[in-house]
């Protein structure tokens, strides 16, 4: 059975991942397409470096056609926002991305795409969903591959050009220019390279590369720009004097930022700086976006310019959608994706990765400094997030116990409110906050906690951890 999360569908691949159900899930959304009467205007797709990547992707190619879909395939590993953005410029009804993101190398999985080339809400995924499982192998229509050569419906698309010019586009290239910066890039064996590094070394920056092979097991790590994945880059950026490291996740959705000091700044770190670089640097106006697992230091930065920080749910269709109800200048979230106004309406690395040089540039003073600037304004806050393994069979108990009827610990300080509005959030009455959810693809319960300092935000963790009875799995 094919089950949709907050970042698509995913599954372990040979288990949930398999070729039935990739073909299941492009019949489903052909039949869709058909019964909103949008398939004439066909559909974009694109794959990672993942393992089965390419092959589900044209397996998807053979259902499509054998439906009279259109499909241009970008016929290259390929950025996810690349693929999104592609959606929004072919003004596609839908588009499919053959991805599992930053999982590990044993998931793959498909990411859907709506017009505009955005996060397909919940209703369109939920919908999708059943209309899939209900669906048989006889349901599923297709060709023979050896028919789609020269095909008419079929359009191979190999470069990327577009939408590298469209970053570029967006960016102050002359500034960038003259400031004449060295960039450690880490694409995590990822898809990111080709067109993060034509935009720096177009903006004359200085780009050495770690990581650029193609290894579907990502080099044995999990391929999720983090502290804990990132030991190399930072020891190439001291080694080079480097100005900043700028590492992406295996789609290039997400990204991680090491600063001229060799210090990890964090996605939440990301978010703040570019956020009080747009209304400043930029004289942009507009409020921010950010899930509920994410910094207030957001709303710190929102309230002294008399913006508003809006929280949604986990999940970037949440923030996209927001953004476009207030017209807010940034979205993003804790976990490393984050987008401005003007873009795409989804996450993309490659996009902050550029934006952020061309902050430094126009600064013209280091990433430590401008990090060290924001704590003396708007004070330092620390995150602790965690990740808590359960057996299936705890699921519903667990889902009760972060429900409106749960009970809650004693905490160190006294709680001002609690919010359901995604698992469990606990405001603290020191400004304080701890957020509990369920995985919606894994039976994996995330705790997240931010306090004033990572001490008190761990004491925080282990106290619902406890409360929840995890310690003894």
């Amino acid at each position: 059975m094919i089950k949709f999360g907050t970042g698509g569908w995913r599954a372990i691949i040979a288990d949930g991942f398999t070729k039935q159900n990739v073909r299941l899930l492009a019949q489903g959304v052909a039949d869709r397409m058909h019964a909103e009467s949008v398939a004439e205007g066909g559909l974009v797709l694109g794959y990672d470096r993942r393992f089965l990547s390419r092959e589900s992707a044209w397996w998807i190619v053979e259902v499509l056609v054998a439906n009279q879909i259109p499909v241009t395939i970008i016929d290259r590993p390929a950025p996810t926002p690349m693929i999104m953005w592609s959606v929004a410029n072919q003004g596609c009804a839908y588009g499919l991305a053959v991805t599992a993101s930053h999982n590990p190398a044993l998931y793959n999985g498909v990411k859907v795409f709506t017009r505009g080339g955005r996060d397909a809400v919940a209703e369109v995924t939920t919908s999708l969903q059943e209309e899939v499982n209900r669906l048989g192998d006889d349901d599923v229509r297709s060709i023979d591959p050896s028919e789609l050569a020269d095909h008419p419906l079929v359009t191979r698309q190999h470069s990327m050009n577009w939408y590298i010019d469209a970053i570029l586009d967006q960016l102050d290239v002359e500034t960038i220019r003259h400031s004449h910066l060295t960039v450690v890039l880490d694409p995590m064996f990822g898809v990111s390279q080709t067109c993060l590094q034509t935009i720096l070394m177009t903006a004359r920056c200085d780009v050495e590369v770690i990581h650029s092979r193609h290894d579907a097991l990502f080099g044995g790590r999990m391929p999720s720009p983090q502290l804990e994945t990132l030991h190399e880059l930072r020891r190439v950026v001291l080694e080079r004097g480097a100005d900043l490291g700028m590492a992406t996740d295996g789609d290039a959705d997400r990204l991680g930022i090491f600063d001229d000091k060799g210090n990890y700044l964090s996605a939440n770190q990301v978010m703040v700086l570019l956020y009080e670089y747009l209304l400043t640097g930029k004289g942009w106006k507009g409020d921010v976006v950010r899930n509920l697992a994410t910094t207030h230091l957001l709303d710190r930065v929102a309230e002294a310019h008399g913006q508003q920080c809006h929280e949604v749910p986990v999940g970037f269709k949440h923030i996209s959608s927001t953004m476009a109800a207030t017209d807010a200048v940034l979205g993003g979230e804790s976990s490393g994706g984050l987008t401005v106004r003007g873009h795409i309406a989804g996450k993309d690395g490659v996009h902050a990765g550029s934006l952020l040089v061309e902050m430094l540039a126009h600064s013209g003073r280091r990433l430590s400094e401008l990090w060290a600037d924001v704590v003396e304004r708007y004070g330092s806050l620390e995150m602790v997030e965690t990740a808590w393994d359960f057996p299936q069979k705890r699921r519903d108990e667990l889902d009760a116990a972060l429900g409106e009827g749960g009970s809650l610990p004693d905490f160190d300080v006294p709680v001002e409110r609690v919010s359901h509005l995604d698992g469990t959030k606990v405001f603290l009455a020191d400004g304080g906050w701890l957020v509990a959810r369920l995985s919606g693809t894994e039976p994996v319960l995330r705790i997240f906690a931010e306090r004033d300092s990572a001490e008190l935000a761990h004491q925080s963790v282990q106290t619902m951890v406890r409360h929840l009875g995890l310690e003894a799995n």
